[in-house]
């Protein structure tokens, strides 16, 4: 075995801990890995960046671009109104109708942001029928998973191994070439998720905006008296901030409310302070010397102009990049977090100091324009009542002629799918759809460092020869065993992989090897593929497995085990099912 090779698997190995620790987030670890390797003289800076410019990770920027022209137009907005209706008349309804679309849209754009556009549709629906969020929420992320295996812009894993094959000098997929074989999966998928996953999901109702009404119990006044230790003190050094964890949520002055706080911000005698603090806070406060409690108030009293919103922060939100302070988030967006719920537990206190996650509810309070500023800049996703843009007719027909031009080029073989996302990202900008800036903010950088990083690691494992030694291997060990069975135990191999590390990760390193074992074994290396993809992207196990399944986690007040219980057997049932079905429709000669 080779010093590169060596080095190539020790890397690899670092990689492995680093995504399953969750040190850094997935894009700087994919990051650090591409570095080690052209640090390690395993990869020349030329291959280890060329991640950038490979065509998954351009066509996969290109189609962020796309899927936004057709979400910021407000086309699809008129629908919530007609899915509410629909969704109110019963719980099956409401299940079978969500679903059904989450899996319609996440065949052509964005699945993250098909969840994002439903979710409040969705808790708005069991606002106004008592259905548990928990009952709705984890299907409609396993729908959206669902349909992102149908086409080949489901999902950037999909782009991702079909550019690889590629690279190997194979041909790539057709858009629509493994559509029969994952609506086989599908079917199976959405009768489980009609039939049996009611019985497995949590049933009890669970409150929701409990992020608004448990801070509300922590909402009050106090009058600033004569004799106060923090009088003609800026708030960030005052005792009542610092010692007391209390934040400041607006100031009556001189009959005035005063809504903007920050660091400028004076103490007054006679200014009546509405702030909230930790539970534990409000007894020793009554003790605090200058200061006097009037009485509770609720969130919705702050201000005339202030609401508060429950909101998500999403895969790829740049929120994730830090805490609230070193984001300078007051000032910045001028809005408050008056509360986070950070997988499962309910954070109050030193929220500056909190590093945001994704999947993280936060409890914002701000303006209708501050929140129009977050959501546009795809920093959060908003839960509660929010309002939607109108539609757009000037731009959502232009948006969706392209969108269907970009689908139709690519699967009529016209065209490849990069040259067809690429001029449908630029017609939308040329013809004013969507602004440069817009088009600039629509892609996902998280997710575009992510893939330029993992492609590294399928890169040192061809150049290395790690691909074909690992392929060798797998070949000798399941030597005994037909091509069925080889490619059963390398879906579950890929899918529990998939549970770990992220499923871009996990497709850059089983592509190459599955490649090399299917020349090994002299069969047709396209049904291993497509089980890579599959298995990638149909992961249901973990709220961490997909960026949909995390999303989610929090609005429904899902527990970790929610998702063991509903998403296991689904997994086993999918597992034994793509055994079958892949086969069938890719024979292994």
């Amino acid at each position: 075995m080779g010093s590169d090779l060596i080095i190539t698997i020790v890397i690899i190995c670092i990689g492995i801990v680093l995504f399953i620790k969750d040190y850094f987030s997935i894009d700087t670890t994919s990051i650090i890995i591409m570095a080690l390797f052209i640090v390690a003289g395993v990869l020349s800076p030329k291959e280890g960046f060329s991640g950038f410019n490979h065509p998954a990770t351009l066509t996969l920027g290109c189609m962020f671009v796309v899927s936004a022209g057709v979400f910021n137009s407000g086309i699809l907005n008129g629908l919530s109104q007609r899915i509410i209706k629909l969704a109110k008349i019963h719980y099956s309804i409401a299940l079978i109708t969500f679903c059904l679309i989450a899996g319609m849209f996440s065949a052509f754009v964005n699945d993250s942001a098909v969840v994002a556009l439903l979710l409040p549709i969705a808790l708005t629906v069991c606002r106004e029928t008592k259905i548990s969020p928990g009952m709705l929420l984890i299907p409609i992320s396993f729908s959206a998973l669902f349909g992102g295996t149908c086409t080949l812009i489901g999902t950037s894993t999909n782009i991702l191994v079909s550019s690889y094959a590629e690279e190997y000098g194979l041909e790539g997929f057709g858009m629509f070439e493994f559509s029969l074989a994952a609506l086989c999966l599908a079917t199976i998928g959405f009768a489980y998720i009609f039939f049996i996953a009611p019985l497995l999901l949590p049933k009890a109702q669970k409150e929701q905006d409990v992020l608004t009404k448990e801070a509300e119990k922590y909402i009050t006044e106090l009058l600033v008296e004569e004799g106060c230790p923090d009088l003609k003190k800026p708030l960030y050094k005052s005792k009542l901030v610092n010692d007391h964890n209390v934040q400041v949520l607006a100031i009556l002055r001189d009959g005035s409310l005063k809504n903007s706080i920050g660091p400028e911000t004076f103490i007054l005698e006679g200014d009546v302070m509405k702030v909230m603090m930790p539970p534990k806070t409000l007894n020793s406060i009554r003790d605090l010397k200058g200061y006097r409690i009037k009485g509770n108030k609720q969130l919705d009293e702050v201000g005339s102009e202030r609401h508060i919103y429950e909101v998500i922060v999403p895969f790829g939100s740049r929120l994730t990049e830090g805490s609230l302070r070193s984001l300078n988030f007051r000032r910045q967006y001028n809005s408050s977090v008056l509360a986070i719920r950070q997988r499962g537990e309910i954070l109050y206190e030193k929220l500056s100091d909190v590093k945001l996650m994704e999947g993280d509810m936060l409890l914002i309070l701000g303006t209708e324009a501050d929140m129009d500023v977050l959501v546009s800049q795809n920093l959060v996703v908003a839960l509660s009542e929010h309002k939607q843009g109108k539609t757009n007719y000037k731009k959502a027909i232009p948006a969706l002629i392209i969108a269907v031009g970009v689908v139709l080029a690519a699967s009529l073989n016209l065209t490849s799918i990069l040259i067809s996302s690429m001029v449908g990202a630029l017609l939308l900008v040329a013809t004013s759809t969507l602004k440069p800036k817009e088009a600039y903010e629509a892609v996902e950088w998280k997710v575009i460092f992510m893939m330029a990083g993992v492609l590294s690691m399928g890169t040192a494992l061809e150049k290395t020869g790690g691909a074909e030694k690992i392929a060798a291997f797998i070949q000798q060990t399941l030597g005994s065993y037909d091509a069925q069975i080889t490619l059963s135990i390398l879906y579950l191999i890929t899918f529990l992989s998939t549970n770990v590390l992220s499923s871009k990760a996990t497709a850059a390193l089983m592509s190459p090897i599955v490649i090399s074992l299917a020349a090994a074994m002299e069969v047709s290396e396209r049904p291993f593929l497509v089980a890579v993809m599959f298995a990638c992207s149909l992961t249901f196990m973990t709220p961490v497995s997909y960026p949909t399944n995390t999303m989610v986690y929090a609005p429904g007040n899902y527990r970790f085990n929610d998702f063991l219980k509903v998403g296991t057997p689904l997994n086993i049932i999918i597992w034994i099912a793509a055994t079958f079905v892949i086969p069938y429709f890719f024979p292994f000669r």
